[in-house]
């Protein structure tokens, strides 16, 4: 395993991002080694590893740095994010992620599910090896609830034309801007960053994962399968309507209502459709605009951060930058 392109340009960050990735890799250890390979293919698999990226970066502005212990948190922030993306691709019934195909398709539904289980434990077995980090076992356990709820407030919403814009960010704070707080908050605090300046890196978090979910679900309408790596709209026939589509049906219901009444018998061509009229509606550049006040909320109290990492504050804020502009 090796980290993603991406990281090349920041030589450190991305020697910490392999051990992070060993440590994952050596942690996992299954008697049904096919099953075990079908994990590791998730972290081969091209994932950014954003979230222990920002655990690291900000562990930076600790007094009392653990580089082993912020490694072992590192790798346990990713392993908790596999996990979720494990029974993310369950409840979707999804075939691919990433280019690769999920173990839910490979395997079986029962494999998929245990295999997510096993990588909870994974996570857990991580943090317990720092008896000092039972706060960060906490705000796992927490963090996990906060998840959890947002992937139910999502599944409650489905096929409801009457979603509004609240509705979609109580539901990705919890589903993925909680794993961007809980890396950011964990990486500070855990390395004696006090909590004062802990929390701060937590609303900047916060931030950086609602601009990443905005900008991933504006992709669905700007992108193919190809270059995506999963079907594309596929949430829509699911009755998962995101930012784009939200904002169009809000201002264009009557256009919208006729197919998406259909439900579950929506056809790929009504998915098409739906897709033509968000562009219509200027759906994406409303979505656009609400992932820009998220990003430049992070970037703005991102430059507030201690001056004595002044080259750790201009890493995270390019990095930052690059989520909105998908330049990564």
């Amino acid at each position: 395993m090796e980290p993603h392109a991406m990281w090349t340009s920041y030589p450190s960050l991305k020697k910490d991002l392999q051990k992070t990735l060993n440590l994952i890799s050596d942690s996992i250890s299954l008697p049904n080694k096919e099953v075990e390979e079908a994990i590791l293919a998730i972290f081969h698999s091209g994932g950014k590893l954003l979230r222990p990226a920002y655990l690291l970066l900000f562990a930076e502005f600790g007094t009392k740095i653990d580089k082993k212990k912020t490694i072992a948190l590192s790798a346990a922030i990713e392993t908790l994010h596999t996990a979720t993306l494990i029974h993310d691709d369950i409840v979707d019934v999804a075939d691919t992620r990433r280019g690769t195909a999920t173990i839910n398709s490979a395997f079986s539904t029962d494999v998929a599910v245990y295999s997510g289980d096993y990588l909870f434990i994974i996570c857990f077995k991580l943090l317990i090896q720092y008896q000092s980090s039972l706060k960060s076992i906490e705000l796992n356990t927490t963090s996990m609830e906060k998840v959890l709820l947002g992937e139910l407030g999502q599944m409650s919403e489905r096929y409801n034309m009457n979603v509004t814009i609240d509705d979609y960010l109580a539901n990705i704070t919890g589903k993925t801007a909680e794993l961007f707080a809980l890396s950011c908050f964990v990486g500070c605090y855990e390395n004696g960053g006090g909590k004062k300046l802990s929390n701060k890196c937590r609303e900047i978090g916060k931030d950086i994962g609602l601009a990443f979910q905005i900008v991933d679900d504006i992709l669905d309408y700007s992108q193919n399968e190809e270059t995506l790596g999963k079907p594309v709209l596929e949430d829509v026939r699911q009755g998962v309507y995101s930012l784009p589509l939200i904002c169009s049906i809000a201002e264009h219901p009557l256009l919208f209502e006729p197919i998406l009444s259909k439900k579950e018998n929506m056809t790929q061509e009504d998915a098409k459709r739906i897709h033509e009229l968000v562009i219509e509606c200027h759906g994406v550049e409303k979505a656009y605009d609400l992932a820009s006040h998220y990003t430049n909320r992070a970037l703005a109290t991102i430059q507030s951060l201690p001056n004595n990492q002044q080259q750790t504050k201009e890493t995270i804020y390019e990095i930052t930058k690059s989520i909105l502009q998908r330049t990564f």
